[in-house]
């Protein structure tokens, strides 16, 4: 069923949208570059903190085991079956989101680009790439029995839509300097 697919994909990835979000609320503190340029350029800007990389992590990470004890309630209100995280599966998720977003800061910064500089593709997918592929490096058999085939196809279609809408509600809220 899609609405199954969709649902399932969406509960799956909740650890690894919303650290990044965390970390905008968290904001401030010490950039992890420290200041330090690369040529001409910050290796990865303000934007970076080691604070919002800290909090962005626990935030997604505890709201993994806040959807495992809710996983049997809503499966039942919603008639479907919902993945449960592991503790290695839900720390990958959330973590690699972090990271995946300083890589894309890293790799904006060598391409000429300032902080907030829209960069399409790499902008809605970088969190998501982290994501997976920390979750699947800490816990494979976890991370191959809930990200299927066609859940990692939703994943990839649904995640660019959300992160539009989110980062565009985010910015008429005053929470971004820009809608991407």
């Amino acid at each position: 069923m899609v609405i199954e697919l969709v649902v399932g994909a969406f509960w799956a990835m909740l650890p690894a949208y919303v650290p990044n979000n965390a970390a905008v609320l968290a904001g401030g503190g010490a950039p992890i570059d420290g200041g330090r340029t690369w040529g001409s350029s910050r290796v990865l800007g303000d934007g970076k903190t080691w604070r919002g990389t800290l909090v962005g992590t626990l935030v997604g990470f505890a709201l993994a085991f806040v959807c495992n004890a809710a996983a049997g309630s809503v499966e039942a209100a919603l008639g479907i079956g919902l993945p449960r995280f592991s503790v290695l599966g839900a720390f990958g998720l959330a973590f690699g989101a972090m990271l995946g977003d300083i890589g894309a800061s890293f790799l904006k910064r060598r391409t000429g680009r300032e902080r907030g500089a829209a960069f399409p593709g790499l902008d809605q997918l970088d969190f998501v790439v982290g994501a997976l592929a920390l979750a699947a490096l800490l816990d494979f058999a976890w991370f191959r029995g809930t990200f299927t085939l066609p859940v990692l196809a939703v994943v990839l279609v649904l995640t660019p839509i959300l992160h539009v809408g989110t980062n565009i509600a985010a910015y008429y809220l005053g929470l971004k300097n820009e809608p991407w």
